[in-house]
């Protein structure tokens, strides 16, 4: 997963080494960190879950967390980034998968950022989202379909 710091500095982090964290659980917003012999008092400040967003108090000094996953890194990388100015009016699959649900019908309008359909991979399930307002020109998916990396789902004009 990718961490970007302050919208300035970016890490990078495997699960395993969140695993080799040495943290202490104070309370549910409150943690004790020790990374190379040094301590560090964390709280959890604000947390905006829904776009992975959080501030975190790191010994009395704030910094806005924003978390990548591997899906969110592959839907950048395809374009579809909230707050760009996209123009894409195709919406392909990002990785093989199962199509959970579809939630929206030929001819209707969506909003940027609204929900167009469900897609389970590697067993987890992920909203692909309008990239822009819009209307729906075609469907070539149903639920239960499977898709492969970069099949068209979704036609918007």
């Amino acid at each position: 997963m990718k961490v970007t710091v302050n919208e300035s500095h970016e890490f990078e982090f495997e699960s395993s080494d969140l695993e080799k964290l040495d943290l202490l659980k104070r309370s549910a917003s409150e943690f004790h960190v020790i990374e190379k012999n040094k301590s560090f008092a964390v709280k959890l400040e604000e947390s905006d879950f829904k776009n992975r967003k959080y501030v975190i108090s790191v010994n009395s000094n704030s910094y806005t967390v924003k978390i990548a996953n591997g899906i969110d890194q592959l839907i950048k990388e395809m374009g579809f980034t909230i707050g760009s100015s996209i123009k894409a009016n195709s919406i392909k699959a990002p990785m093989p998968g199962i199509i959970l649900s579809v939630n929206v019908e030929e001819n209707q309008e969506v909003k940027e950022g609204e929900t167009l359909l469900i897609l389970e991979a590697m067993k987890m399930e992920n909203a692909i989202a309008a990239p822009k307002a819009g209307v729906i020109k075609s469907i070539f998916i149903k639920s239960g379909e499977t898709v492969d990396k970069g099949e068209l789902m979704i036609e918007m004009e």
